[in-house]
């Protein structure tokens, strides 16, 4: 059974730094892709960023290019995201999700209402206030 499951949230300050890790199981093979979501108080889930296990690539939202940045270690199955200059608006709860096709994570990211993932942890809170 595929899981996935985050963690690393906190409370960080303004212009702080956070990592938060995504540990994934159960999948039968390295052909996987895992996306970053976050869903902030009274608003809709967003996407973040994501990545495709087997080689890397990568895909970010543009509110969060330049200042997040999403990596894998395959001998431990996690996948993270890095979070400098960290912003108030920044405060969600972070999602990790997985799904089988890169191509349709990278739509997930751009517009999750519109499309699903297969596979969702429950989730981190990152909270920036000073």
């Amino acid at each position: 059974q595929v899981q996935v499951v985050e963690s690393g949230g906190g409370l960080v300050q303004p212009g702080g730094s956070l990592r938060l890790s995504c540990a994934a199981s159960g999948f039968l093979s390295d052909y996987y892709s895992i996306g970053w979501f976050r869903q902030a108080p009274g608003r809709e889930r967003e996407g973040v960023s994501c990545i495709r296990n087997e080689d890397g690539r990568t895909y970010y939202v543009d509110s969060v290019k330049g200042r997040f940045t999403v990596s894998r270690e395959n001998a431990n199955s996690t996948v993270y995201l890095q979070m400098n200059s960290l912003k108030p608006e920044d405060t969600a709860i972070y999602y990790c999700a997985a799904a089988g096709d890169f191509v349709e994570t990278m739509a997930a990211v751009q517009d999750p209402q519109g499309h699903a993932m297969e596979y969702w942890g429950k989730g981190t809170l990152v909270c920036v206030s000073s």
